[in-house]
C-alpha cells in the first residue's frame, strides 16, 4: 500500500493555494525558519550540499534552505502545493521540483547530504514509514531534521482535555467542503487562537511565565500564521501525535543516531544523523 492519504494530499494543496505565504512578512518569515532548524548543524554541511525539502508545500522553508546549498530537491504530493512553491521558488535556479509520495521519492538511496520533513509525516498512515524511507535517502553521516506534533508531553490534564476538545472539532470541521472549512478555521482564528495568544503575550509583558498557556506559541505571531495554522489544523482529517520517545525510537530504527531534540518550541523538531553502518 502506498503510505499517503490522498483527502489530506488535496486539503494541503487547498491550504497552500490559500495561503501562499505571500502575505507573511519576512522578518516572521525568517523568525519561524529559525524556529524550526535551530538544531540543524549547517556547519556540517559540504560546499554545494544536495538536500531534499520532503513534503515542501508552499517551499516557505525551501526559500530560505535553497540560497545556503548547492541543489534542493522540493518534493510534495500535492500538485497544487507543488505549483505555488514553484512560484515562490522561481528566482531559486538549484530547486528541482519532484511530485511524489514519501515512499516513492524518485531520488537515489544514500545520495543526499541533508534532507529534513517538517509538519509532514505526522500526516500520512505510517509515520515510521515515511521517517525510514526519508533516511535512506541520504549519505552515511547526513543529517535529517524533522517536525512532528507532538502527543502534549508534559502538559497537565485540563491542557489535554481541551485538546481533546480541539480534536473532536477537527475531526467534524475536516470532512466539511471547502467553504465551511475555511469558516471554521477563521472563526477558530478569530475566536480562539487571537486571543489566547494576545492573553500571553500580556502574561509575558507583565513578568509571567506564558508557556503554560494555551497557544502561547502564538504570542509573537501575525493574525497570517493563525489563519494559516487554524486551517491546517482544522482542515486536516489525518493527524498523528508522538511523544518524544516515540520519536526517538522511530528514528533509531530508521537507521539515525546522534539524536537532538530543540528543547524551544514548536514540539517536536529533531535531528538524526545516518549511520555510517
Amino acid at each position: 500500500m502506498r503510505n499517503i492519504d490522498e483527502r489530506t494530499v488535496l486539503s494541503f494543496g487547498e491550504e497552500w493555494s490559500i495561503f501562499d505565504q505571500r502575505g507573511l512578512s519576512e522578518a516572521e518569515s525568517v523568525a519561524r525558519f529559525k524556529e524550526y532548524f535551530a538544531v540543524f548543524p549547517w556547519h556540517l554541511l559540504p560546499v554545494d550540499a544536495v538536500g531534499a525539502d520532503i513534503g515542501c508545500g508552499s517551499g516557505r522553508w525551501a526559500r530560505h534552505v535553497a540560497p545556503r546549498v548547492g541543489l534542493l530537491h522540493c518534493i510534495d504530493a500535492s500538485a497544487a502545493a507543488l505549483a505555488v512553491a514553484r512560484r515562490n521558488l522561481a528566482d531559486e535556479a538549484n530547486c528541482r521540483f519532484h511530485l511524489a509520495s514519501v515512499d516513492d521519492m524518485g531520488i537515489a538511496r544514500g545520495s543526499l547530504d541533508f534532507c529534513y520533513s517538517l509538519g509532514v509525516l505526522h500526516h500520512v498512515p505510517d509515520t515510521a514509514q515515511g521517517i525510514a524511507a526519508s533516511a535512506a535517502l541520504l549519505k552515511p553521516g547526513a543529517p535529517l531534521l524533522l517536525y512532528l506534533y507532538y502527543a502534549l508531553d508534559g502538559r497537565p490534564l485540563w491542557f489535554r482535555a481541551l485538546w481533546r476538545l480541539s480534536d473532536l472539532v477537527r475531526r467534524g470541521a475536516a470532512r466539511l467542503p471547502l467553504a465551511a472549512r475555511r469558516a471554521v478555521a477563521a472563526s477558530m482564528a478569530v475566536a480562539i487562537y487571537w486571543p489566547l495568544a494576545r492573553l500571553a503575550a500580556l502574561a509575558e509583558r507583565v513578568g509571567r511565565d506564558p508557556s503554560g498557556m494555551p497557544l502561547a506559541y502564538y504570542r509573537d505571531k501575525s493574525f497570517y500564521t493563525m489563519r494559516t495554522d487554524a486551517f491546517d489544523r482544522f482542515g486536516t482529517r489525518l493527524e498523528r501525535r508522538f511523544r518524544r520517545d516515540e520519536i526517538e525510537r522511530m528514528m533509531r530504527a530508521a537507521g539515525l543516531e546522534r539524536i537532538r531534540f530543540s528543547v524551544a518550541p514548536p514540539f517536536w523538531c529533531a535531528v538524526g544523523y545516518r549511520a555510517h553502518s
